[in-house]
């Protein structure tokens, strides 16, 4: 290993009204290193030429970059904290958090490294092992190829989260603002409301919410155009929303959609008090054939617990205690038929 070797780390997202926070961790390794780079194929030398701020190249430049930095470097990691979990734990805690989660994935490929910089002025690590290691520098991003790396690769997995989400929510233009506060932005929350994607705690969501009816979010005002045309899939995750819609009404807080391990699935997660509720929402167009209620059988909830356990193993600090929960929902648009704890 050369005598330094650098971990660059970078965030991309601090500032939007919607979308998660992402954190890139990157290190590029011996084949980037400026005493073997001659020795390197032609498009490994113009790509560590084109390492930059993430915010100076275009789209396209940055698509291909990420690709090669995936691909080529030693060792990379991307922490994500959703809209949900930034608006519980506030912005300072959830770029640690994010730092953290992308630290875990490179420490877990053993790559070694000797050096950490972050860009900025706060040191994530602060309270961990790994903090004797960290440099903190203003632009580093422009100026420390690493730091430029995890820039890009964050910055391209967070645009295209976003507009991927776009085919969810269409009527935001995600893909085209990526959520942050563009007038644009600001005309579509005054339209139609707020989203589950959305940063509840940041104070212009808060002040356009105020202004709108509890409760109700785009597909709850847009469904019934949509819903009634649109696929079973897309008819799920309204009944979905309009479910979330519900539990927030009641208090409770919205902290996952959708989470997923490789074997199952969590519809919704949201707290109240002391208590965590995993929540499976359960549509149908009609009742002919019976209730909504019906497919959540005993093997469903055997499969509800083991999805509940592996969320908290991965959130170690939630200790709150775990109830599973059903919801259904039924008609076109769906209407919610009931939502209360299993025994």
């Amino acid at each position: 290993m050369p005598e330094t070797c650098i971990l660059g780390i970078d965030e991309v997202g601090r500032g939007p009204w919607a979308g998660p926070l992402v954190v890139g961790a990157v290190v590029l390794g011996e084949k980037f290193f400026a005493q073997n780079l001659l020795q390197q194929p032609t498009e490994i030398q113009d790509f560590w030429h084109s390492l930059t701020d993430s915010k100076k190249l275009t789209d396209k430049k940055r698509t291909a970059l990420s690709k090669i930095i995936l691909s080529e470097a030693a060792a990379t990691g991307l922490g994500w904290v959703s809209a949900p979990e930034l608006d519980q734990r506030g912005l300072s805690a959830s770029l640690k958090l994010a730092t953290r989660r992308a630290v875990k994935q490179v420490l877990a490929t053993k790559t070694p490294f000797t050096e950490i910089i972050i860009d900025g002025t706060i040191n994530f690590l602060d309270d961990t092992p790994l903090s004797d290691r960290v440099t903190l520098l203003k632009k580093a991003d422009f100026l420390i190829k690493e730091v430029s790396a995890a820039s890009i690769i964050a910055k391209v997995a967070r645009d295209e989260y976003m507009k991927n989400l776009a085919n969810q929510y269409p009527d935001y233009g995600f893909e085209r603002h990526v959520g942050y506060g563009t007038a644009a932005h600001r005309a579509a929350l005054e339209k139609y409301g707020t989203c589950p994607e959305h940063r509840q705690s940041f104070k212009p969501i808060q002040k356009i919410a105020q202004n709108k009816q509890p409760g109700i979010s785009i597909l709850a005002r847009s469904g019934p155009r949509t819903a009634i045309t649109a696929s079973p899939t897309a008819r799920g995750q309204y009944a979905e929303n309009l479910v979330a819609d519900y539990l927030k009404s009641q208090g409770h807080n919205i902290i996952a959609h959708n989470f997923k391990t490789k074997a199952y699935e969590i519809d919704l997660i949201s707290t109240l008090e002391n208590q965590i509720f995993f929540t499976e929402v359960k549509y149908r167009k009609n009742t002919n054939h019976g209730t909504s209620l019906e497919q959540i059988t005993a093997a469903k909830q055997c499969q509800m617990q083991f999805a509940a356990q592996a969320f908290l193993s991965q959130h170690p600090e939630i200790k709150h205690q775990p109830v599973l929960a059903a919801a259904a929902a039924s008609g076109v648009p769906p209407q919610i038929e009931a939502w209360f704890a299993l025994a």
